[in-house]
């Protein structure tokens, strides 16, 4: 019988406890008994704990009474993950996860992992919007920024909420087989594996600063006339520049160049017309200032790995 253990904590997110310890529940349905998977909540305080969106769960045990070696080790996220550092369970993680087979965090649990030291030098993922911040917060993690989930060794960590249904099927993949992982994701209603990665949820460029500059005026001027074209030499007259000058300037106060801006931009662009509007594919691409419907295709496919058509499928 493998053993699924999930620590808990005040303000974890449920539905990153709920999703893949319903996946190993389901799992159970198609398993023989001695292979089924047992699943424990391990809680960090007596009583009660309240999930983020106020429902109240009453763990199993408490960190002092497991003390046993787990098939399976995860932490779910929530802002009790981000914005708390937990003294009671980062000791008991450094003790837990060596005995256990295989580790891990759902969302934004990784930080907790972080925080015990049990992401560096590893490969690791977390949801799109905290992906800088868990690179600033643990500079000796590796962390990859498109990953639904992510396994190196025994560690695995996944993306936003709903990707830990992904990385707890991967898990009944590898113990039991794809064929069993296929009929609990039929029975949840969710597929193997899905088309593109995290990219395909997050803005590719970020808001601009509300701050007055050159760069910010630029950066106003092609989000408001995306469909124009837009060359280095007209973006640093607009900025009152040099062109040398100007795209030195831009990638120092944005992180990216000048021209990765109007390309991401203008993937935004689409983005959102493809979301909210049924325009014909040769729409979006004028209004998104791609030129062709040929060159936003090959620009989905490249940054997102779903063409456009796709894309509108799944928020369709």
């Amino acid at each position: 019988m493998n053993t699924v253990a999930m620590a808990l904590f005040p303000d974890f997110l449920l539905l990153d406890m709920a999703g893949p310890l319903e996946v190993f529940s389901v799992a159970n349905r198609y398993l023989p008994p001695e292979a089924h998977y047992q699943i424990l909540t391990i809680g960090t305080e007596p009583g009660p704990l309240r999930a983020s969106n106020g429902v109240v769960v009453h763990a199993d045990l408490l960190l002092e009474q497991a003390q046993d070696a787990y098939d399976l080790l995860l932490v779910p996220g929530g802002p009790g993950a981000y914005n708390e550092c937990h003294p009671a369970l980062l000791p008991w993680l450094k003790d837990a996860v060596p005995r256990a087979r295989r580790f891990g965090s759902i969302c934004t649990g990784a930080f907790v992992l972080g925080h015990a030291g049990l992401l560096d030098h590893h490969h690791v993922t977390t949801h799109w919007h905290y992906t800088e911040r868990l690179i600033k917060a643990f500079p000796k993690a590796i962390v990859e920024t498109d990953r639904i989930y992510l396994q190196d060794g025994r560690l695995i960590t996944s993306g936003g909420i709903t990707a830990g249904i992904d990385l707890a099927l991967s898990i009944v993949a590898q113990d039991h087989g794809k064929e069993v992982a296929v009929e609990v994701a039929k029975v949840l209603l969710v597929v193997m594996k899905r088309q593109g990665g995290q990219t395909q949820f997050s803005p590719m460029t970020a808001a601009v600063s509300p701050q007055e500059t050159a760069i910010t005026r630029v950066q106003n001027q092609i989000l408001a006339r995306l469909e124009q074209p837009h060359t280095i030499d007209s973006m640093a007259e607009l900025a009152g520049l040099s062109p040398r000058h100007f795209a030195r300037l831009f990638a120092k106060d944005v992180q990216m160049t000048p021209m990765a801006f109007l390309q991401g931009a203008r993937i935004d662009r689409a983005r959102q017309l493809l979301e909210t509007t049924d325009l014909p594919l040769k729409t979006v691409a004028f209004h998104a200032g791609f030129g062709s419907v040929r060159h936003m295709r090959a620009l989905f496919t490249e940054k997102l790995g779903l063409n456009p058509t796709q894309y509108r499928q799944q928020f369709s």
